[in-house]
């Protein structure tokens, strides 16, 4: 397509450096994006021809041949490839490729020397250059042909040189031509650029004849893309500080015709010719931040006026010896790569793909580093990422449970480098409470940044996990507070640790757990009973017999089961930890003589403890008794109790169902009217205690981890709870 676009290569000395990269080895039998990512369920574009040939990345397409293409990549490495089969070879410095009808060559041009190599007989043409003013410089290649400017006193004189005829003048260049240059045209004809004086003209060199036909001006713009076909001349006029223009010579009739095109300012409008048709594509579009009418490769055909869409985007472009064209660009479904544009007679050309490289034109997810198992024990959230075939504009992520339906997003204006990444702090929803456990699902949408092909849309999965709390009721690792109104309707509080305001806060308005619960004088929250790692709840009614309700890990409970009568003997019950070390919680009560007993934990929900044992005296001085979980790190969790005066003790379990002897905590604690072991309420990893105070203002001690003081000071908690007369219940 480009007939002299000019390029930076670096100089060498004459024999060019030979790689001898063999191209062929590693040639893909299907696209590289085929293969979906792990937990994607958008299938990625593929190409519908059957293509093998790798075309290499993002190299440019500079020249297309009889039998094989040449590329350039950004490090200056030139690669020839065959079109039957990609392989070929790799060559450092300056190489161009031209073609007769039957025979590619290549050029390699030092500062010394141009070598012509002959891909179908391998023999070798040298010619020389010099540095000397008056030395041979070297102007360019076309077909089989390699062209030197000599200036002297009789002007510039322009050499063809050939493995037939070495050194021979070509005719009909004006002696004062300066900036002489040649470019391939045709098999039969070369362009000839060059200025007189001020001016830029323009020519084409029969190759048989060695002589320069018709002088015209124009072409002046070096960088501007020409074409020149057996029928037609095309060429662009403008730059990147104008809108370009594209202009049509009838080679038969002589007349020139400018192509309407949009407007739209290029610096680098690519344009070739098809049989009766000229066609033109912006380059760059494929990477530009978004798509502009010129950036399709279209074609116009030259007797009708009438436009088609060829690809979705061009690259680059360079013309074949047969009149065809083969662009390195894009078409949504049928992937990136080498494409080869025929003409059909008067209907639409047809482009076919040679070479792949392996890309689908459309973004896709070329890889999935998102988590499939978040611990949210082990940390406070999770990084997701994904790595994708193209940048993306206007993308949200979004996490959603799936029992629930809550959800997590976050916008992101644009990627970068094909990266997106999401940092979830573990929260979900406007209230920022904590994730429920289970099974979620990702999903990322968003627009292509460079406007080609529809949007992204992915998915994925992935589960939350954590140890069960005894007071998460929701199933989200936070604690829930249980609060009773005079009504006897249970209500559920959800928490949620805030170190920027230092408290414990609602993290979403009560919940109602039904009516009726004033059938109970006793109401505890005791961790997982019964097996189903949700915490339950035990419940004494008025004629002491007991009931088991349950979690669902829902946030509710199931139906009641009885599970024991008598226990109007005890005034005090507690539960919520394991005291014996076996992994199952137990329960502890105080009888109104004074009798500390233990019922350890069976895991059975229809028994869900084992026969009691003695596990004290002398306990009737307390009223109030809570077990804590481990607060200071040992075998087994302990139990605080505030006695008569409103001093608070500790008792370290040891890991038997006994208790190491009392350490005073401090007095002061009867202006509580309930204190509840929460487990970990600041995710830190330690028990915490929760003081509630109906009317008045209730405050969390979290847990330090050491026995010796074993709460930090307090911090506000729940300020808003009870505001209706309800009474903390566990």
């Amino acid at each position: 397509m480009p007939l002299a676009r000019p390029v930076r290569r670096r100089l060498t000395a004459a024999v060019t450096t030979v790689l001898a990269v063999t191209l062929g080895a590693g040639v893909l039998t299907t696209p590289a994006h085929a293969a979906p990512a792990t937990t994607a369920t958008t299938a990625p574009a593929t190409t519908t021809d059957p293509v093998s040939v790798r075309y290499p990345g993002s190299a440019t397409l500079t020249a297309a041949g009889v039998t094989g293409f040449l590329t350039r990549d950004q490090n200056n490495l030139n690669r020839w490839q065959r079109y039957a089969d990609g392989g070929g070879q790799a060559y450092d410095g300056r190489v161009e490729q031209t073609s007769t009808r039957t025979t590619d060559y290549l050029v390699h041009s030092g500062l010394y020397q141009v070598t012509q190599r002959n891909l179908r007989t391998f023999g070798a043409l040298d010619v020389p250059l010099s540095s000397a003013a008056d030395g041979p410089k070297y102007a360019g290649a076309a077909g089989d042909a390699v062209f030197t400017t000599v200036t002297g006193g009789t002007g510039t004189v322009l050499r063809k040189h050939t493995e037939a005829q070495p050194n021979t003048a070509v005719t009909g260049l004006p002696a004062d031509a300066t900036r002489v240059k040649v470019a391939p045209g045709t098999p039969d004809h070369a362009l000839v650029t060059f200025a007189q004086g001020t001016a830029a003209k323009w020519g084409l060199l029969d190759l048989t004849t060695g002589a320069v036909g018709t002088i015209r001006d124009g072409m002046a713009a070096p960088t501007a893309d020409r074409a020149v076909s057996p029928t037609h001349v095309a060429w662009v006029e403008g730059d990147n500080t104008q809108q370009p223009a594209l202009f049509v010579l009838d080679r038969a009739t002589d007349e020139v015709r400018e192509v309407p095109l949009p407007d739209v300012w290029s610096g680098d409008l690519q344009i070739g010719l098809a049989g009766g048709w000229v066609v033109y594509g912006e380059g760059g579009g494929f990477r530009a931040p978004q798509q502009t009418a010129l950036h399709p490769l279209t074609a116009r055909n030259l007797a009708t006026g009438t436009t088609v869409k060829l690809l979705d985007h061009v690259l680059s472009s360079a013309a074949a010896p047969d009149g065809s064209l083969y662009v390195r660009g894009g078409l949504l479904g049928r992937g990136e790569g080498l494409y080869r544009i025929t003409a059909t007679g008067d209907t639409t050309p047809q482009a076919v793909m040679v070479a792949t490289t392996g890309e689908p034109t459309e973004v896709v997810l070329t890889g999935d580093r998102a988590p499939r198992t978040v611990d949210l024990d082990a940390a406070d959230g999770a990084r997701f990422a994904w790595d994708l075939s193209r940048d993306l504009k206007q993308v949200t992520v979004t996490l959603r449970h799936v029992r629930t339906g809550r959800t997590a997003h976050t916008y992101v204006h644009t990627t970068s480098s094909g990266q997106l990444t999401y940092d979830w702090n573990g929260h979900l929803g406007d209230h920022a409470m904590a994730a429920y456990n289970g099974a979620y699902t990702w999903h990322v949408t968003g627009k292509p940044a460079n406007g080609l092909g529809p949007d992204l849309d992915a998915r994925g999965t992935f589960t939350v996990v954590r140890e069960p709390a005894p007071h998460d009721f929701n199933d989200n690792g936070t604690p829930d507070l249980l609060t009773r109104d005079a009504a006897g309707r249970l209500w559920r509080t959800d928490t949620l640790h805030s170190p920027e305001h230092g408290e414990l806060m609602p993290a979403e308005p009560k919940a109602s757990l039904g009516s009726g619960w004033n059938i109970y004088d006793r109401i505890e929250a005791t961790g997982d009973l019964g097996g189903s790692a949700a915490g339950d709840l035990l419940a004494r009614d008025t004629s002491g017999a007991l009931w088991l309700y349950q979690g669902t890990g829902t946030g509710g409970f199931a139906g009641r089961v009885k599970v024991g009568t008598g226990w109007g003997i005890y005034d005090r019950i507690t539960g919520g930890s394991d005291l014996t070390g076996d992994g199952k919680n137990d329960l502890l009560a105080t009888d109104r003589s004074g009798g500390l007993w233990l019922y350890p934990g069976t895991g059975n929900a229809t028994a869900p403890f084992s026969a009691r044992k003695k596990a004290g005296t002398g306990w009737g001085i307390y009223n109030d008794l809570t077990a804590t979980g481990d607060l200071a790190g040992g075998p087994a969790g302990d139990l605080v109790a505030r006695d008569t005066a409103g001093v608070l003790w500790l008792y370290l379990g040891k890991g038997d169902g006994t208790f190491a002897p009392r350490a005073r905590l401090g007095a002061g604690w009867n202006a509580y009217s309930h204190l509840v072991g929460v487990g970990d309420a600041d995710d830190d990893g330690r028990a915490d205690l929760l003081a509630l105070a109906p009317h008045t203002d209730n405050w969390l001690y979290r847990g330090t981890g050491d026995w010796r003081a074993p709460f930090k000071p307090r911090q506000t908690a729940l300020s808003f709870v009870p505001t209706d007369g309800s009474q903390p219940v566990a």
